[in-house]
């Protein structure tokens, strides 16, 4: 395989890592569900080398596992698991909302109103997967105005491992529609320059997953975890 081959092989598995990712956080991909190379390849089109290559992207991005005799699944994230991610996420994006100079220049403002407009859009039109992407790019948006690119960068990780726990919302209308206005309240709240308010929406904006995810956890095992 030459050089160009190799660039077109990584291209096509970064294609293929991105559609299951959305898959996974949008709930069609199931926690603990087994991800055949086999038939990946088949429904993408794609070389099995390729397919390896986009799992192996999935493993470093916390939202596959390898079980022993089961090959890569879903990663199937703990309620312990779930509640200590979001306790860092939640001290690190306040944090990170704490440190947005306010009131933020027009840059950032028309930035997120475009990006708040797009994301509204895809909500209003029932399309998950632009919703899941135009979301992600609001809070790169938002997070990225504290100017600390250290700050930002774990708060991308972080919230990329946490991905599979949208499983349960990411696609629920009643959960987008309350993301949208959240966008929306965060807005204002910057052109406010209200910080405890801003906070505070960055604060609440993190449970409705968290608690989906956990509740159903706990249903299934019967028991509070």
């Amino acid at each position: 395989m030459d050089g160009a081959e190799r660039q077109a092989s990584a291209a096509r598995a970064r294609q293929v890592a991105h559609a299951l990712e959305e898959e996974i956080v949008l709930g069609w991909l199931q926690p603990r569900e087994r991800l055949i190379e086999e038939d990946i390849a088949a429904r993408f089109d794609v070389k099995r080398h390729v397919v390896r290559e986009a799992i192996a992207e999935l493993e470093r991005m916390g939202l596959v596992e390898r079980v022993q005799n089961k090959g890569a699944t879903v990663r199937m994230l703990s309620p312990m698991d779930v509640r200590q991610i979001y306790f860092v996420r939640e001290a690190l994006e306040t944090l990170a909302a704490q440190q947005i100079p306010l009131p933020p220049g027009p840059e950032t403002l028309a930035a997120l109103t475009d990006i708040h407009e797009e994301h509204s859009t895809a909500v209003d039109r029932g399309d998950s997967r632009a919703a899941f992407r135009t979301n992600i790019a609001f809070h790169n948006a938002l997070f990225g105005a504290c100017g600390n690119p250290h700050l930002i960068e774990l708060i991308r990780n972080l919230a990329q491992k946490a991905h599979g726990v949208r499983s349960y919302t990411a696609a629920d209308p009643e959960h987008l529609a309350k993301a949208k206005e959240d966008h929306r309240a965060m807005i204002e709240a910057l052109k406010a320059a209200d910080r405890e308010k801003l906070v505070q929406l960055c604060r609440d904006h993190l449970k409705p997953s968290r608690d989906a995810y956990i509740a159903v956890l706990e249903q299934r095992s019967g028991r509070v975890v």
